[in-house]
């Protein structure tokens, strides 16, 4: 490989020096920068995001300046192509001793000045400054090619930590024995931090929309990868809804469970339908063992129904189903053990589905499988308990919570989304509010669904940024947009969140522009074929509405491209 551009090295430092690192003493690049005008970081993102116009034009001007403070720091260590190949401390000795002596400032320093921000302090950003330093030479490390000789040779390999090189940039450089982490020890303590920043903008955005009332069930899904990058945070969310509190022992593990006085949660416990990713059951047994006890604490606890939904409808499901409050209180499913994913996914891939009702009934059989914390080792088949509970969820949720991947770079996400399942449930057959929480920032976003497939396919599927630079790759890259624009349409199978604008969009980017046509065909013609079987797809089941000329357009070119393959 090549050294990474001077401006990809700017982006990844960006998002680096925009968390806060306690463990380390190290502050934000942000949070400094606004405390040099007296302002508090968290305060200056809550008024961003209800709209405050002060607030947003001075939060972008803080991201201007520590955009622009990155770019200093990386600038020293670009070479003449525009790459960063060897990284040039800016904290060296001899420099900063003559540059102190006439009061120069240091780059970082002066570009944050230069941005209008004069008072930020040197001496409380040089912790930061060290730690970027660090994490851009850990970015420019070339140690692929090194470490695959090593082990050709028989030699020890360097262990490594995984997880998201945002949250955790010891992740870098690649090329080492990359392990996970310690699973009795999440959800760690800044995890638990993150999840209830997250779960507070949730409930507010809904009581907002809702005339102020709470919703009283709420239907989760959790992934054994992303929880291991995040060390818990979704996990850490289910409790914190709940209201129950994670508890380490002296050694780090989190093996207890508390229940917060509704006093001091104020707000009711809000009832959780949990479905677990089969690589979740996998790594985190103990953790749904948590999750089972803590839910269960709250049904058990002898509070008004109106303040704990959990409760509330374990008591009802209990009369329902005729079996105990306990069992009627089991709200952690997955699939059996030793199966995966609920095969939505797959069968939208593959064309192969008559119906919504046959991706709801499949996944309703497969993610039917309930933890019980009082028979340990055992996934038992709740089909019963599984659709009583989700038929009264108001809300369907997930975190996005790295940059590597977005909702349709894989069909995992919509796989589990039970969207429309729930509406199929529901006595009233309303469908569901869906919701996303982008945590991929340190100011945590809470977006409907509907949006974040928009600010998707904005900035992917219809962004001549990606997908010029995807027909660069040639063959894969056109497979690549194709998948992406089927995955689009597998959130209309299950969650109904695509506007008609993104396919129509889509349509005018790759069909109606002729050379853009020829390019596709000539580079993948399988792939451009089953383009347009998905567009076709998509408006044969009703989630595209468009002209008829349209149609006839990509009829005619399915039979072309057809010819094509098949040598006519």
């Amino acid at each position: 490989g090549v050294p990474p551009t001077a401006e990809e090295a700017i982006a990844t430092l960006v998002n680096i020096a925009q968390l806060d690192r306690p463990e380390d003493k190290i502050e934000s690049l942000p949070r400094v920068i606004a405390a040099s005008i007296g302002r508090d970081i968290n305060d200056l993102y809550r008024g961003n995001n209800q709209g405050v116009l002060e607030d947003v034009e001075l939060n972008d001007k803080v991201t201007e300046a520590a955009r622009a403070a990155v770019r200093a720091l990386v600038n020293q260590s670009t070479d003449s192509s525009g790459r960063v190949k060897e990284v040039k401390s800016v904290l060296d000795e001899v420099g900063n001793f003559f540059g102190g002596l006439v009061g120069q400032k240091k780059p970082m320093t002066q570009a944050i000045i230069n941005a209008g921000f004069k008072d930020v302090e040197e001496d409380r950003l040089a912790p930061l400054v060290g730690y970027l330093e660090f994490c851009l030479k850990q970015i420019v490390a070339n140690n692929e090619l090194g470490g695959i000789m090593e082990l050709l040779n028989g030699q020890f390999l360097m262990p490594a930590p995984g997880g998201d090189p945002i949250r955790n940039p010891d992740v870098l450089p690649t090329g080492r024995n990359m392990h996970a982490l310690d699973p009795s020890s999440i959800p760690t303590a800044a995890a638990v931090e993150v999840s209830e920043d997250v779960v507070r903008k949730l409930l507010e955005k809904l009581a907002q929309d809702n005339d102020g009332e709470y919703p009283e069930s709420i239907a989760f899904t959790l992934w054994g990868t992303d929880n291991i990058k995040t060390y818990g945070e979704s996990l850490a969310q289910v409790l914190a809804l709940v209201g129950v509190r994670p508890v380490a022992d002296s050694l780090g593990r989190v093996n207890k469970v508390e229940l917060i006085p509704l006093e001091k949660l104020g707000r009711p416990r809000i009832d959780v339908v949990v479905s677990c990713s089969g690589v979740f059951r996998d790594l985190f047994i103990n953790q749904m063992n948590l999750m089972d006890r803590g839910i269960k604490m709250a049904a058990e606890a002898d509070e008004p129904a109106d303040q704990n939904f959990v409760r509330k409808h374990a008591q009802e499901q209990a009369a329902e189903l005729n079996v105990s409050l306990r069992e009627a209180a089991c709200r952690v499913f997955s699939n059996s053990a030793g199966s995966y994913s609920a095969n939505v996914g797959l069968a939208i891939e593959n064309g192969g589905w008559e119906d919504e009702g046959q991706l709801q009934e499949q996944f309703l059989t497969r993610k039917g499988f309930a933890f019980n914390a009082d028979k340990p080792g055992m996934m038992e088949q709740q089909a019963d308990l599984f659709k009583s509970a989700l038929k009264t969820v108001d809300v369907t949720f997930q975190n996005l919570d790295s940059s590597e991947i977005s909702i349709t770079d894989v069909s995992h996400y919509y796989d589990s989304d039970p969207t429309k399942v729930v509406q199929g449930l529901r006595d009233d057959k309303k469908k569901p509010m869906s919701f996303m929480a982008d945590t991929t920032t340190a100011n945590a976003q809470v977006r409907s669904l509907s949006e974040t497939v928009r600010l998707d396919a904005r900035t992917k599927l219809l962004n001549p940024k990606f997908y010029e630079g995807m027909l660069s790759t040639g063959y894969e890259g056109v497979r690549e947009i194709q998948k992406r624009l089927r995955n689009t349409m597998g959130w209309s199978a299950t969650a109904g969140e695509v506007d008609n604008f993104v396919f129509e969009d889509a349509n005018g980017v790759f069909i109606e522009d002729e050379e853009m046509q020829q390019r596709l065909l000539d580079t993948n013609p399988n792939a451009f074929r089953d383009m347009v079987t998905t567009f076709l797809e998509a408006n044969g089941r009703g989630y595209w509405e468009t002209s008829d000329e349209n149609i006839e357009r990509l009829q005619e070119l399915y039979a072309e491209v057809e010819d094509r393959i098949e040598g006519v």
